[in-house]
């Protein structure tokens, strides 16, 4: 594998322009933990002498980990007199700013972004340090137009960005079908429509789009709207599991805090722990989480059918995040990457150790 990584110019406008304007306070919007309800302990010690540890998040199910460990104050816990700050982002590559900024210093995020903003670094901006979510992603479509998989062909599908985990499966999805599309216009057998997720349930209705490869909870918005499930994601990978969420932190965070790395690591671990323990609390204390960040919770008929299909796992699923790279090259977003060193796994497994659970693998993209 090449030494140098070299990214084409359409993926590397993917990493500069976030999807969304976000608000006003930096890169995202400041999340309320509750702090009412999430004291810190009496006799509480800083961590690692921080003040505070930046976490980034975004407002979807699948970092539901994040979601649920916000609202349940697991991170706070672990933090102990150290204060945890939340920002909330609408797009990967505004978090993998805000990342190399130091505006957050860790951060749930799709394969994607973070196979990008590592390559464009040339592997010193940041590591994955831990799984959170796999699954939870759809092609729906209108069953009026879409009967079949092969009447995707012609069809005009959304999928959230341009380069963005989902286009880039929907692209090789695409391409396994035999058909041609090019990957910057999104025009050919298939017409690729980059659509933020929070508008696709109404480009849907107003008939501008045919369906969606898109993640929950946008998947059931559809469905509620009158879509149907064409094809699950997870049924295109071994066991049906791929990662759809990682945990990442700056190299220097990770170098300088370690401790303080292993608190958030203990509280994610405890936390997909208690979600895989009590499905429906943590779906609840999720869409309360959601609603604080957005002023608005989900019904029933969507949160219930999105939680169901995700998968919350500490696993990074390592192997998986290196077949979506080369997913990435097939489509021509992306040139030569090289990965090694991505995975720093050194803490997760210590503190995985510790609790009594088995480790997880690198697949041979950890630090030497």
């Amino acid at each position: 594998m090449p030494a140098t990584p070299v990214l084409r110019r359409t993926f590397a406008v993917v990493a500069a322009l976030p999807v969304l304007t976000l608000a006003a306070c930096g890169y995202g919007s400041k999340a309320d933990d509750g702090s009412a309800a999430h004291k810190v302990a009496a006799g509480a010690q800083k961590i690692d002498g921080l003040d505070s540890v930046k976490i980034g998040y975004f407002g979807n199910l699948t970092h539901g980990t994040a979601l649920v460990g916000v609202n349940k104050g697991y991170f706070q816990k672990a933090l102990g007199a150290t204060e945890a700050k939340y920002q909330v982002f609408n797009a990967g590559p505004s978090e993998i700013e805000a990342l190399n900024s130091g505006s957050i210093d860790i951060g749930w995020i799709g394969p994607s972004p973070a196979i990008n903003g590592y390559t464009k670094s040339d592997g010193k901006s940041l590591r994955i340090i831990g799984g959170s979510a796999s699954g939870g992603v759809k092609l729906v479509v209108n069953p009026k137009k879409i009967k079949t998989l092969a009447d995707v062909k012609g069809k005009k599908i959304a999928t959230p960005q341009l380069g963005n985990t989902q286009d880039v499966a929907f692209l090789n999805w695409i391409a396994e079908q035999g058909w041609k599309v090019d990957a910057e216009s999104g025009k050919g057998d298939v017409s690729v429509v980059r659509t933020d997720n929070k508008v696709t349930p109404d480009a849907y209705k107003s008939g501008s789009v045919d369906g969606a490869w898109v993640p929950e909870p946008t998947a059931s918005k559809l469905v509620a709207e009158g879509a149907k499930v064409l094809l699950d994601e997870a049924s295109l990978w071994p066991d049906k599991k791929f990662v759809i969420t990682n945990i990442i932190v700056s190299q220097k965070f990770l170098t300088e805090h370690p401790k303080a790395v292993q608190a958030v690591l203990k509280a994610s671990a405890e936390t997909n722990k208690w979600i895989n323990a009590n499905p429906d609390e943590a779906k609840a204390a999720a869409n309360a989480q959601l609603k604080t960040d957005s002023g608005k919770a989900l019904p029933a008929e969507v949160l219930d059918p999105a939680w169901k299909s995700i998968q919350f796992t500490d696993d990074p699923l390592a192997s998986t995040l290196n077949t979506e790279a080369e997913h990435a090259v097939k489509a021509g977003l992306l040139e030569n990457p090289k990965l090694d060193g991505i995975y720093d796994l050194t803490i997760l497994n210590k503190v995985l150790k510790a609790a009594g659970e088995g480790t997880v693998d690198d697949a041979g993209l950890g630090v030497e």
